[in-house]
């Protein structure tokens, strides 16, 4: 019999596992996946964002849902915790913008691999199997019902991760195994996920990746909810990238707004000095057609569909472009706008929205409320964050604060 089952071989139950382990108990880690880690190592496009160089305050500003929930966990294991927590295992770290920190070999499994060595030099038992039930007994969780074993334990953490990246296993078991204990399920949604758009001009430009343009985005009232600089890319669906990606952790109430996108495809000049470049390039080619005056301005597979939002004909001559046609092309290239249908599915996610409710659980130790002996971490909580190296910090800190706790009893 182990002092802890965890269930989920993933950042949460990782890091779990290795504070239990520290604390003094024996442990059980179960991970049906032949690797563990597997999400881990895919994440900030294989580099991983290990966490975010911010304090407990910082850290919650950037939780949208259900932040403060998280003070306890954060005000014991802050971004700066997590890389000396790395820092010691012997992974050399750096910030980058945004104050995102990065393993300094850009290797996320330099990460992964770090904290396997760790379970393995505390002597946590690594189980291939996937957890089907919770034993209870005696009104508390006391083990774990595998798919080839039992696995007896005086209590039980639970850190399966979301719904997002199936492919990766998270496939949604924790919030079974929740419910078994009586808990309730925020439905779960994708969050950092692409963005679904009915505009064909999307689909026109398929492929298409513009780089150093300013994201905008509106409500149904006008009111700005996002704006930053940076990338994205036009799909058959709608729109990706990393600016939709962050831009769509903002946008949480698609069943009652409508938002915009307002792309400024040319940030780095105010509207003045892009007119004077429109002038000097209609000049410079007055005798050529509109169309191909724009291709010093705009990728080829953007042209056409300029053109048609400016309603200017693409024959016209550049030496025959009025006032107010120049005009219209100005604020088409200021304000490119695009109207979002909705996001896509939670399997395209980055993280996943929803999860078990967190009035149900013990903010400072992750217990849960309802059943003695069963403990909460990571994305299984309904708790997530903007882009950053901030999801990953809610697992590092509820890990351990799960963990330890578990540990205690």
């Amino acid at each position: 019999m182990s002092d802890i089952a965890v269930i989920g071989g993933g950042a949460a139950g990782m890091m779990a596992a290795v504070c239990a382990a520290r604390a003094g108990a024996a442990v059980v880690l179960l991970e049906p996946n032949e690797r563990l880690g597997k999400k881990l190592n895919i994440t900030g496009k294989g580099r991983c964002n290990v966490t975010n160089d911010s304090t407990c305050d910082e850290l919650i500003a950037h939780v949208p849902r259900n932040g403060r929930f998280l003070y306890s966990a954060f005000s014991k294991f802050d971004g700066r915790d997590t890389m000396a927590f790395f820092e010691a295992l012997g992974v050399p770290l750096k910030v980058e913008r945004g104050k995102r920190v990065y393993p300094a070999s850009d290797r996320s499994f330099d990460i992964s691999a770090a904290l396997e060595r760790e379970l393995r030099r505390l002597g946590v038992r690594l189980v291939r199997d996937r957890a089907e039930a919770l034993i209870l007994r005696d009104g508390r969780a006391s083990g774990v019902k595998g798919g080839s074993a039992s696995y007896p334990a005086n209590a039980v953490i639970v850190a399966t991760g979301g719904v997002s990246y199936p492919a990766t296993g998270s496939t949604g078991d924790g919030y079974r195994l929740a419910k078994q204990a009586g808990h309730t399920i925020i439905p779960p949604r994708g969050s950092l996920v692409p963005l679904e758009s009915d505009d064909p001009d999307c689909a026109a430009m398929q492929g298409l990746s513009l780089r150093n343009v300013l994201l905008t985005v509106r409500n149904g009232k006008k009111k700005t909810v996002y704006e930053e600089q940076g990338e994205l890319l036009f799909t058959h669906f709608g729109v990706s990238g990393p600016l939709i990606l962050s831009a769509s952790a903002h946008m949480r109430d698609f069943e009652r707004e409508r938002y915009r996108l307002i792309i400024d495809l040319k940030p780095a000049l105010d509207e003045h000095k892009l007119e004077e470049r429109l002038l000097r390039d209609f000049a410079e080619r007055s005798n050529q057609d509109f169309d191909n005056v724009l291709g010093g301005l705009l990728p080829k597979s953007m042209i056409p569909v300029v053109v048609r939002r400016t309603g200017i004909p693409a024959e016209t001559k550049a030496n025959s472009v009025t006032r107010e046609q120049r005009r219209a092309l100005l604020r088409t290239l200021k304000a490119f706008e695009i109207d979002v249908s909705g996001p896509r599915g939670v399997e395209e996610a980055i993280v996943t929205s929803g999860g078990v409710k967190v009035s149900e659980v013990d903010p400072g130790t992750m217990a849960s409320k309802l059943l003695p002996g069963l403990y909460f971490a990571g994305e299984v909580l309904d708790v997530d964050a903007y882009t950053g190296g901030f999801n990953l910090q809610i697992a590092w800190a509820t890990g351990k604060a799960a963990g330890e706790a578990a540990a205690a009893i």
